[in-house]
């Protein structure tokens, strides 16, 4: 079957223009200013006025699936991810059970497979005594080694020295760390609790208990690691300014250490907690105006790599506890990543060659997915076309993720996401899905 997308502002390596894709079966066939010979088209699509992007491929998810499926699924999660234009995720293993061995990687895979409409890869978790495992990992069906060097949701801690350095002196696959000391926090949650009392902590309180200071030196520790090993290292979820002194401004191509934020840490600031609390609750914690606009600044320029969720769904029971202690971090924006970005777009504060580098260009790059995250003849047809004239108003029924909430609840994006391709199949049209088929493995070409 073909397709043929017409008159649309075809965003693509670093450049925009007004013109035409035929996708083919599940392939790019033609992209370019010239109409192609549509002889055999059977779906034709106007994107006057609209922007035409590769798919977003979303480096760093939480599904949740196995084990704890009551939080979200990958049938609820892909649907919330393609209807915002994500056509691809990494999931990452802090999972019921922990994706600890390549056995389960290869059991979450069947599972996606037969569940999710986005195509998808797993990082293989890190953990004190695994090290075996990580060293079997098959290096073109693994997306990465995932390391918690600070707790987190699932608590997954690597804490021993011995072991991270064995871990990256061994591993056959890029490291991605999630990076906050624990012995900092640990003393600010003793700190906060003698003060305040269990239930005087407060959601503002979240950044000065996972303090800058503990992320810049769990970051620090991880990178002269890099350097010590020759380790390929990905930071994820950078959200203060003073990481952004670590990292070097160059082409991706030329680093062995590169640095991933997300939409929250661009669009949220500590002053946010007083009207949204719980909501921006996450880890690594928002933080301070002044983290906000380095992360914005930095987006534009080769510090910070690539833009991805951290899409972490909790139901609205875990999330919204009595207490600063028994509310769950995590926040569910696959669905409105986009959006979000181009949000920013709107407000002059980046542009969309940016958005589309960072979010679609860069992780197939970095990850050596195969002939995806670009709109090039014979690339796989993973594309989505975004009205930036029809606002979107999100309220909770507009959320697709099962926790069925959002911190971007009550916001009108300016654009929508109006189709979204995933291998060539139309999944989703106008706020509807109008296909079952299934997304694909990625395999990483290393």
């Amino acid at each position: 079957m073909k397709t043929l997308i017409k008159n649309g502002i075809i965003v693509n390596n670093g450049q925009q223009f007004r013109g035409h894709i035929l996708i083919d079966g599940d392939t790019i066939a033609y992209v370019g200013g010239d109409m192609p010979d549509t002889q055999g088209v059977t779906n034709i699509i106007d994107a006057e006025n609209q922007y035409v992007t590769p798919g977003v491929i979303d480096g760093h998810v939480h599904f949740r699936e196995p084990g704890l499926t009551h939080k979200a699924d990958f049938e609820s999660e892909s649907k919330a991810a393609v209807a915002g234009g994500v056509t691809s995720f990494l999931d990452m293993p802090n999972v019921v059970p922990q994706t600890t061995t390549n056995q389960l990687i290869n059991e979450r895979i069947e599972l996606a497979t037969q569940k999710s409409v986005a195509n998808f890869g797993f990082y293989l978790g890190a953990t004190n005594n695994n090290i075996e495992e990580i060293r079997k990992a098959d290096i073109t069906m693994v997306c990465g080694i995932k390391v918690f060097m600070g707790s987190s949701t699932g608590n997954m801690l690597v804490d021993e020295n011995n072991t991270l350095e064995q871990i990256f002196a061994e591993s056959p696959c890029p490291i991605t760390v999630h990076c906050e000391d624990e012995q900092i926090i640990k003393a600010n949650i003793a700190s906060f609790k003698e003060r305040f009392g269990d239930k005087g902590v407060l959601p503002s309180h979240h950044p000065l208990i996972r303090t800058a200071e503990a992320c810049y030196k769990s970051t620090a520790k991880a990178i002269e690691l890099s350097h010590k090993y020759g380790t390929r290292l990905h930071i994820a979820h950078l959200s203060t300014a003073a990481e952004l002194a670590l990292l070097e401004d160059r082409p991706m191509s030329e680093k062995t250490v590169t640095a991933e934020t997300c939409p929250h840490y661009l669009f949220f600031d500590s002053n946010n907690y007083e009207t949204l609390g719980y909501r921006i609750k996450c880890n690594p914690a928002i933080k301070s105006p002044a983290d906000r606009q380095a992360l914005l600044l930095a987006l534009n320029t080769n510090k910070i790599d690539t833009i991805a969720t951290d899409h972490a769904p909790h139901q609205p029971s875990e999330k919204f506890g009595e207490t600063y202690f028994t509310s769950a971090s995590g926040i569910p924006s696959v669905q409105f990543s986009l959006l979000a970005m181009l949000e920013l777009c709107r407000n002059k504060q980046t542009d969309i060659e940016t958005v589309v580098r960072k979010m679609c260009h860069a992780p197939a790059d970095l990850y050596h997915i195969a002939k995806r995250g670009y709109l090039q003849s014979g690339y796989k047809a993973d594309i989505a076309i975004v009205d930036i004239n029809k606002p979107q108003a999100i309220t909770a029924d507009t959320v697709l993720s099962k926790c069925k909430w959002s911190p971007f609840e009550g916001h009108t994006f300016s654009a929508t996401v109006t189709h979204t391709f995933v291998n060539g199949n139309l999944v989703y049209h106008n706020g509807e899905f109008v296909s079952d088929k299934k997304g694909e493995a990625l395999r990483f070409n290393r």
